[in-house]
């Protein structure tokens, strides 16, 4: 059964149908969520972790993160019983045979810590192939703690959670999204089932906000990637794999690890626009088209937007969710340069470009793996990043 909640996308309740054969997502339930176009904080590859769960005993916690849709073997039993990709905690049970069930608020928990600090605008809670042992309902908590703590001291009777998503029943082998309207930093998630049962996979998509005194330290850093709060904003094409792959941590390791368009039949060409982490002064550029092979983009070119036309820092900080103009000016940096396939490309400029945005172009069509800025942030940028982490309650 589909509901709809009166403040987000569709929620999925009730048992989907036990498994009959065949393709096992013929009867996935699945929406269009509104929030997917941000990066997933909970992602392995930023460094989030599952660092702590009350029980795991059918199926281990770390399942949660993993990239990619959740596998379902029919056959697959183990000593436990049959063995799921997922998170999946025992049968609750009562106090005595007097009380037979579990009290209202048992639930079960998992900690989380993101990849990286951020706003959470958005949480998939996917029960794919847990058709009659998912949750009844679940909520999810956030915290701040700087650092690296211990589940024991995230369970520690002075940390402050807010309440993301509060307890909602779910469905079973469905996508369960949630709009999260909390406009506060995240490190650490609490997520917790009622009162047990399995989840397949977690995302928590939001907006990464850096930390400036660590920015500061690093001094010369990449602008743009998505660690340090750089975001794709627009692509013109999403063809074969996501833009924002270009500004993930490290190289690629396979070729859909990149951007990669269709092939074009006419004159044009693509493009990804990027949002960097605050008006910044760049100074070097590197485009990878690592396992790019046959199909690596055959020129490529890079544009800034916004802040001065020069190296002084200019007089155009930007407050972190304000947008490019689709009329902006663009001021090249870097020509319209020949890409070779499969290699790492470094160009150091003549003269520090200040911006706020950039544009990458590739000619004709095809993709790159990688797009690096390295630079550093001017005093305007800086001082924008440092009140929207302070107002965020960094």
């Amino acid at each position: 059964m589909t509901a709809q909640h009166p403040t987000g996308p569709a929620r999925f309740t009730g048992d989907a149908h036990p498994y009959a054969g065949g393709d096992p997502y013929a009867d996935y339930r699945t929406a269009d969520f509104p929030f997917t176009h941000h990066a997933d904080l909970a992602d392995r590859r930023l460094g989030a972790a599952v660092v702590a769960a009350n029980d795991e005993f059918f199926a281990p916690r770390e399942n949660l993160l993993v990239p990619g849709r959740a596998e379902f073997d029919p056959e697959r039993f183990g000593h436990k019983g049959k063995v799921m990709d997922g998170w999946e905690t025992r049968r609750r049970r009562g106090a005595s045979a007097g009380h037979p069930w579990p009290a209202a608020d048992d639930h079960d928990w998992a900690l989380i810590r993101l990849g990286a600090p951020g706003v959470v605008r958005g949480i998939v809670v996917d029960t794919a192939h847990f058709r009659g042992n998912y949750p009844q309902g679940v909520s999810i908590e956030g915290t701040s703690v700087p650092g690296a703590p211990s589940p024991d001291d995230l369970l520690a009777d002075d940390v402050k959670w807010t309440t993301l998503v509060p307890r909602t029943p779910v469905g079973g082998h469905a996508a369960n999204g949630f709009v999260v309207a909390a406009e506060q930093l995240v490190t650490h998630l609490r997520v917790n089932q009622h009162p047990d049962g399995g989840i397949a996979r977690l995302r928590v998509y939001g907006e990464v906000v850096p930390d400036p005194e660590w920015l500061q330290v690093l001094g010369t850093f990449d602008v743009v990637a998505l660690e340090n709060g750089g975001r794709v904003e627009d692509a013109s094409d999403l063809f074969y794999s996501p833009a924002a792959n270009t500004i993930r941590p490290g190289r690629s390791r396979k070729m859909d690890d990149g951007w990669e368009t269709r092939r074009r039949r006419d004159r044009g060409h693509d493009w990804i626009r990027y949002r960097l982490a605050a008006e910044a002064r760049i100074r070097a550029i590197e485009i990878d088209t690592a396992y790019l092979k046959g199909n690596a983009a055959g020129w490529a070119s890079v544009s800034v937007s916004g802040g001065g036309t020069s190296g002084d820092a200019g007089t155009s900080g930007v407050a972190r969710d304000a947008g490019v103009a689709e009329d902006a000016e663009w001021r090249e940096i870097l020509p319209r340069t020949r890409l070779r396939p499969d290699t790492n490309h470094r160009f150091v400029l003549p003269m520090a470009a200040v911006g706020t945005h950039a544009r990458v172009d590739i000619y004709p069509d095809g993709g790159i793996s990688r797009l690096r800025l390295y630079g550093s942030l001017t005093e305007e940028g800086e001082a924008a990043l440092r009140a929207r982490h302070q107002e965020l309650g960094g």
